[in-house]
C-alpha cells in the first residue's frame, strides 16, 4: 500500500480526482486529494495575496499535519509547481513526485513564462487589473487536443465547477532550496514519450529534472483524471510499485 497526495491543476479542486481516488483506494492505497487555497470549495479565500507559496504551504502542511511519509506526491499541470516546491522543502517525506501533464520547472521560472508571448498578452487582457485567471471555455472545437476524451457531461461539469485561478500561482517563479533531490515520474498524455526523451537528452530546462525518472504514456487529453481515471489510477499504482 502506498500513500498518495493528489494536487489538481489550475481551476480545479479535489473533486476532479474523485474517480481516481476511488480506484486507488480500491487497490488498497491511502489517498489524500487536495483543494488548494482559493479554488473550488475554497474559492472564497481567493484574495490577491494567494500565491505559489500559499499553495506550496497547503501541500506541506497537509503532509506534516497528517504525518504522512513515503508519499507519492502527484501534481497535475499547473499543480506541478507547488508540488515541486513542496518536495524540495520536505524531501524526507516524499518517495516520488509524479508529474501528470506537467514537469519540474527550473528555479526562477514561472508557469506564465512557458506560455507564448501572444497568449500571455491575451490572458493579461482578460485579467485586466484583477488577480484571478479565468477558466477556459471548455470548448472541444477550439481545443480538441487538450479536451480529447472528455464527453459532454464531463465538459458540462467542468463549466459548472471550474473556478478562477489565483494569478500569482501562475506568475510567481518556482524557488528551490537546493534540498535533496526526490525521484520523479512523468505521466504524458498529450505529447509522446519519444519527444520527452529527446528533450531530456538535449538538456531542455523544462525536462532535465525528469532525467532518470519513470516515464509513462497515457494517450488522452490534458485532463486524464477526468477522461481516463481508471487508467490513470493504474499508472499511479505502477509508479508506486516502481
Amino acid at each position: 500500500m502506498a500513500t498518495f497526495v493528489l494536487v489538481p491543476g489550475f481551476w480545479l479542486g479535489a473533486w476532479a480526482w474523485r474517480e481516481v481516488t476511488v480506484a486507488l483506494r480500491a487497490q488498497g492505497h491511502e489517498v489524500y486529494p487536495m483543494t488548494l487555497t482559493g479554488l473550488a470549495e475554497r474559492n472564497h479565500l481567493a484574495g490577491p495575496e494567494v500565491s505559489l507559496e500559499t499553495h506550496t504551504e497547503d501541500i506541506v502542511r497537509l503532509i506534516e499535519v497528517e504525518d504522512l511519509r513515503e508519499v507519492l506526491l502527484v501534481g497535475h499541470s499547473g499543480g506541478g509547481m507547488p508540488v515541486a516546491q513542496a518536495a524540495d522543502r520536505i524531501p524526507d517525506r516524499i518517495a516520488r513526485v509524479v508529474y501528470v501533464e506537467s514537469g519540474p520547472l527550473p528555479d526562477g521560472v514561472a508557469q506564465f513564462d512557458t506560455v507564448p508571448p501572444e497568449e500571455q498578452e491575451r490572458l493579461r487582457g482578460l485579467i485586466g487589473t484583477g488577480h484571478l485567471l479565468p477558466p477556459p471555455a471548455w470548448d472541444p472545437a477550439a481545443d480538441p487536443t487538450n479536451l480529447a476524451g472528455l464527453d459532454e457531461p464531463t465538459l458540462a461539469l467542468l463549466r459548472a465547477r471550474a473556478t478562477p485561478q489565483p494569478l500569482r500561482a501562475a506568475t510567481d517563479p518556482v524557488r528551490r532550496t537546493g534540498g535533496r533531490p526526490v525521484p520523479t515520474a512523468l505521466v504524458a498524455s498529450t505529447f509522446p514519450l519519444a519527444v520527452v526523451r529527446q528533450m531530456i537528452g538535449e538538456g531542455h530546462p523544462f525536462f532535465t529534472g525528469l532525467a532518470g525518472g519513470q516515464l509513462f504514456e497515457l494517450p488522452t487529453g490534458h485532463w486524464p483524471m477526468l477522461s481516463e481515471p481508471k487508467a490513470l489510477a493504474d499508472v499511479l499504482d505502477a509508479a508506486a510499485k516502481g
